[in-house]
């Protein structure tokens, strides 16, 4: 299949772009980030007027994984404009172009759209309730994909991996300072379900190779606090554990409001592939074997400088 991939110089996008050149022609959408990369490269701002339907154009794709967005939440915060036309009037954009097209589109979106007050797992059925700009952005992009695209996939999701800064995801942020003996904080008020970033993208294109559509929670069966991640983070590489100090996410001096639970259920998404979703301890391993063989400098090496 042809697949195109929208945010490539992102964490998710370029992950995404790498692991699923093994099996399919990918073309990846970036704005001059990007260099030396082994796959096709548009550079294109999807925010310019006719952009998304000039990318399809050239691309002609069968798939596509819409991965760019505005995803600090601090940001969101201080642009709220910018956060809503990337995280939801491109989505929607993109989901109607796609279906006049009739291609296949998955649009990611967040498990931070719930507020967190639920006592166990959330389920597609439960009502959001976003608590910050960015969430409340990115549920809006969920509504207009739907309501544009009815077909399309929209994948609520949370990730770890190597990123081409080396600073976007929380096992970096774990890694990096313990590795340079810094002593940190973990949140123990925030739960949530992390999955390695490399394994979520066989999850989607797993679903979209079995025509699924709508909603789904796509992220870890495991949920576990920041902190408790970050220990075992640590346990995994040989790092000192005794550097991650407990602290409420409430003592924090982050401006935009975090939900404390976001134990997401996958019941629906893994009876509908028929499978399990990839494990947490399996994830870790795999993202522990990527260092080990230096992956994380492959990733960092297509930043543009």
């Amino acid at each position: 299949m042809k697949l195109l991939v929208t945010g490539a110089s992102g964490l998710l996008g370029l992950n995404l772009a790498l692991e699923a050149g093994a099996a399919h022609e990918v073309i990846a959408v970036d704005r001059r980030k990007l260099a030396g990369a082994p796959f096709r490269i548009l550079n294109a701002d999807l925010l310019d007027e006719g952009a998304v339907e000039l990318v399809l154009e050239q691309a002609a794709p069968d798939w596509v994984i819409h991965c760019a967005a505005l995803a600090d939440l601090e940001a969101c915060e201080s642009d709220p404009g910018l956060a809503k036309s990337l995280n939801a009037e491109l989505p929607g954009e993109l989901a109607a172009a796609c279906r006049t097209r009739g291609v296949s589109l998955v649009h990611i979106s967040t498990d931070a759209v719930f507020d967190g007050t639920k006592e166990d797992a959330y389920t597609e059925a439960d009502e959001p309730n976003p608590l910050s700009v960015y969430a409340q952005t990115k549920r809006d992009g969920e509504h207009l994909v739907l309501a544009a695209n009815p077909d399309a996939i929209v994948a609520r999701v949370n990730f770890y991996g190597w990123s081409p800064s080396g600073r976007r995801s929380l096992a970096e942020f774990f890694f990096n300072n313990l590795r340079a003996g810094k002593s940190i904080s973990g949140f123990t008020d925030v739960i949530f379900c992390p999955m390695l970033v490399t394994d979520l993208v066989q999850v989607l294109l797993s679903m979209l190779e079995k025509k699924l559509q709508g909603l789904y929670h796509a992220v870890g069966p495991q949920a576990m606090s920041k902190y408790q991640f970050g220990v075992e983070l640590a346990r995994k590489f040989g790092l000192k554990e005794g550097d991650i100090s407990p602290k409420s996410v409430l003592s924090s001096t982050l401006i935009a409001r975090r939900s404390h639970n976001l134990w997401l259920s996958t019941h629906k998404l893994s009876t509908d592939l028929g499978q399990a979703l990839p494990g947490f301890s399996t994830g870790l391993g795999r993202f522990y074997t990527q260092y080990q063989q230096g992956y994380p400098q492959k990733i960092r090496s297509y930043q543009q400088q």
